[in-house]
């Protein structure tokens, strides 16, 4: 009986939709992780604070004991409650920013997850309340056509939003290159794969090298898994 061949997971798939494009060559990279800023979590310290304080000077002060039994059971649930659930939630929810992709995730027991391609953005924009700016903070709007993903409470929003627009910008330049090397012009008013409407040749001058052409990285498709 003949030994069963094993392949990868990059080789199933160029079997079932063919050659990456040249685009896909260079692995997807990580360039930003990031949580929503700390400053969530001063009220949930201050609660658990003031409850620590509360019941250590309540429980064991009364004469019965199962008073105190009650009083400590209840300082323990809105402990949990009010301090430790919320911190639990803010480690939970993170954002990565890759050279490809946007990737959200939150839920501490529900587990969600998002994702939206840099090349279907067509607009980064801020939100930033009184609030918000005291801290260097701020919603993160990305626009994809008729729907937008918020990123809220985003900390360095500047920063973060500039570098969302760039690789958004190195996206679309990269796309048009594998679009016009493979003979495609778009139809009218595209101005090439994943551009916006009347664009034309997007982003002539990004300055942005093409990678060399080649096989495909047998890493892509196991770090869109990893990530």
């Amino acid at each position: 009986m003949a030994a069963r061949k094993h392949t990868t997971v990059t080789q199933d798939v160029d079997a079932v939709l063919g050659p990456a494009p040249a685009s896909y060559a260079q692995p997807e990279v990580v360039v930003l992780r990031f949580r929503r800023h700390g400053r969530r979590l001063v009220l949930p310290v201050i609660a658990l604070v003031a409850l620590a304080g509360a019941a250590g000077f309540w429980v064991g002060s009364f004469n019965d004991p199962w008073i105190d039994l009650t009083a400590a059971a209840v300082a323990a649930a809105l402990g949990l409650l009010l301090g430790i659930m919320p911190v639990l939630t803010w480690l939970a929810g993170t954002t990565t920013v890759s050279t490809r992709r946007v990737i959200v995730r939150r839920g501490l027991f529900v587990r969600s997850r998002t994702e939206l391609a840099l090349t279907r953005v067509r607009e980064v924009r801020t939100r930033r309340s009184p609030a918000q700016r005291l801290f260097g903070a701020g919603d993160v709007l990305l626009l994809h056509g008729a729907e937008t993903l918020r990123l809220e409470d985003v900390p360095a929003v500047t920063r973060i939003a500039d570098a969302m627009q760039d690789l958004m910008v190195r996206n679309y330049a990269q796309a048009e290159r594998a679009a016009f090397g493979q003979g495609f012009t778009g139809g009218p008013g595209l101005g090439g794969a994943g551009f916006p409407p009347g664009s034309g040749s997007a982003f002539p001058s990004a300055g942005v090298a093409a990678g060399p052409a080649g096989p495909a990285d047998q890493t892509r498709v196991q770090g869109f898994m990893d990530l």
